[in-house]
């Protein structure tokens, strides 16, 4: 390309691997959609977004037949600058990586451990802790490991750098007559055409590279309706893990509504109900619940009650520590990790690539909301203002008591009136982390509010009386961010969240993108004060949603008059 051209480009590639991309680039929209399958958004202030290259995500894209050809063409198309050449060298690398090491059966008990690339292993394992008494033989490329290790040396292959891929295949597992049915209570079914792709990419025709990965769909997508799809394609028992009893019970719902499956073969799993059935649907909570801190995990025996085919891990980046240990000893069976985003706060994105699979399928926000299949949404970021008083304790404090002090500012109550005016008749959700927040807020509109306090029938109640719209505003804590089908939900007002966190700020968002039986707009508001640690966090909390398309529209509130109760 001449250098007169490139410079018009919009990407600059440093030498760390981090993209920096104007955004007010003509070519932007363009440049975000191609930098997505193989780069993830980390900064976005108004002129100039970074994103970065990281072994995941180059990973992601490797188990997606993108080749390091591909993602350096794209670099070499945008950037105003040639791309450095250290960076071209770690795309290649870290790309060929992939694939590099693989399993392969050896007997009924063991496996082998190779790699494609002659005298490869010799030198990979120098970076891989193995206990040498647990290989049976080894030659220069391949070494005989036993089976129940296969998901400890698939994580200590992936944190050396290099991810396996598993070729073992799996356990058949306890067979399962479910089919989709034609008709249910919203009239006739199929999967749409996204959730067949989906479903079939997973499946991918019962070979040992299917099985197991991870599909991402936005919140309202349907990601539900996949995993039964994929029921229906593995013919097995099934355990469904989800992140809460609410949950479980839309699961158990939907498989009645959408296969014909009869209830006595669907077991729920949880604090209320302890069966084990052929399709069985259980809660992270009751994985990881012991009566002492350093007690036993009691009912992660249910991972052996049965011949299980098939495990299905609902917002499967929620994984708690002891669930991924497990998972470690799972890996005969075929896994199925669903999510509307990958991210994790706490930087464990490889253990769930290592022990669930790679990133199988995605779509994004934006195309489903371009062919109608999730609401479209406006995102508004409304600032406050601090009080003088208010002002002068937040500058006193340390930073956690700021980031409270700033997350409750009682300035954000006016602004809530004004929106519920504003939408006066709509269904409305006001969302936030603090429980004396959420308390006040409650008062002051007579609405319920619900969080993990209230016991789980009294929670589904008040869903049921919102969705029936016989109550027009819920207060609701976290306990909602994840899988509450409440879908005439058109408004969400998010007062305060959990610090930075962009997987929460989907989710929450996601309460309100279930299509609408009219075609309207659904409004999602995020109320920050004004320059204060509040502030900053929003700006890390919306960098997925940027990511997928999404602006904010920023409105300043000068001043705010006093609240009144």
């Amino acid at each position: 390309m001449p250098k007169s051209a490139r410079v018009q480009n919009p990407l600059i590639v440093q030498s760390d691997r981090t993209l920096l991309v104007e955004a007010s680039h003509p070519a932007y929209d363009e440049v975000r959609q191609q930098l997505c399958h193989f780069a993830e958004r980390v900064k976005s202030p108004a002129y100039l977004h970074t994103y970065r290259i990281t072994p995941y995500t180059l990973w992601n894209a490797a188990a997606r037949n993108l080749s390091a050809e591909w993602v350096i063409e794209r670099l070499e198309n945008y950037s105003k600058l040639p791309v450095p050449p250290q960076v071209v060298s770690e795309i290649k690398q870290l790309m060929n990586r992939y694939g590099m090491l693989r399993f392969e059966p050896a007997s009924a008990c063991s496996f082998y451990l190779t790699s494609v690339e002659a005298g490869g292993l010799e030198r990979i394992l120098q970076h891989i802790p193995l206990h040498w008494e647990t290989i049976s033989s080894c030659d220069k490329d391949k070494i005989c490991l036993p089976l129940q290790i296969r998901g400890i040396v698939k994580q200590a292959c992936m944190r050396a750098g290099y991810p396996v891929i598993d070729e073992i295949g799996f356990q058949e597992g306890e067979p399962l007559s479910i089919r989709l049915s034609a008709n249910c209570e919203k009239g006739s079914f199929r999967l749409r055409d996204y959730q067949r792709q989906a479903v079939e990419t997973f499946y991918c025709e019962g070979s040992v590279s299917g099985g197991n990965g991870i599909v991402v769909l936005p919140c309202g997508a349907g990601k539900t309706v996949v995993g039964i799809g994929v029921m229906e394609k593995v013919g097995k028992a099934t355990l469904i893990l989800t992140p809460s009893a609410t949950s479980a019970k839309q699961w158990i719902r939907e498989i009645l509504d959408k296969t014909g499956l009869p209830p006595e073969l669907i077991g729920e799993y949880t604090a209320t109900d302890k069966q084990v059935r052929p399709v069985t649907v259980t809660t992270y909570q009751m994985m990881t619940h012991r009566t002492e801190k350093e007690g036993p995990f009691h009912h992660m025996k249910i991972f052996s009650k049965r011949d299980w085919g098939l495990i299905i891990y609902d917002e499967v980046h929620l994984l708690p520590a002891p669930v991924f240990r497990a998972t470690a000893d799972l890996q005969a069976k075929r896994r199925l990790g669903l999510t509307a985003t990958l991210i994790r706060e706490d930087g464990r994105e490889g253990e769930v690539f290592s022990l669930i699979g790679p990133k199988k399928f995605e779509v994004s926000w934006g195309e489903l909301e371009k062919q109608g299949w999730i609401s479209e949404a406006v995102c508004v970021e409304i600032r406050v203002p601090f009080s003088k008083e208010e002002r002068d304790r937040y500058h006193k404090a340390n930073q956690r008591q700021k980031y409270r002090l700033a997350a409750e500012n009682e300035a954000k109550y006016t602004v809530i009136d004004q929106l519920l005016k504003q939408h006066n008749g709509e269904q409305i959700l006001i969302i936030g982390q603090y429980l004396n927040q959420l308390r006040m807020i409650a008062r002051r509109y007579h609405a319920p509010l619900i969080t993990g306090h209230m016991k789980q029938d009294k929670r589904d109640e008040w869903f049921s009386r919102f969705r029936r719209g016989e109550v027009p505003i819920l207060v609701v804590s976290k306990v909602a961010n994840f899988a509450v089908d409440l879908p005439d939900a058109s408004i969400a007002i998010q007062v305060s969240g959990a610090f930075g966190s962009r997987q929460e700020e989907a989710q929450r968002l996601g309460r309100i993108l279930r299509p609408k039986q009219t075609e309207k707009k659904v409004y999602f508001y995020h109320v920050v004060t004004s320059d204060t640690i509040d502030q900053e966090y929003a700006w890390n909390r919306q960098l997925f949603l940027a990511e997928q398309g999404y602006h904010y529209q920023i409105r300043e509130v000068r001043e705010v008059k006093e609240c009144g109760s």
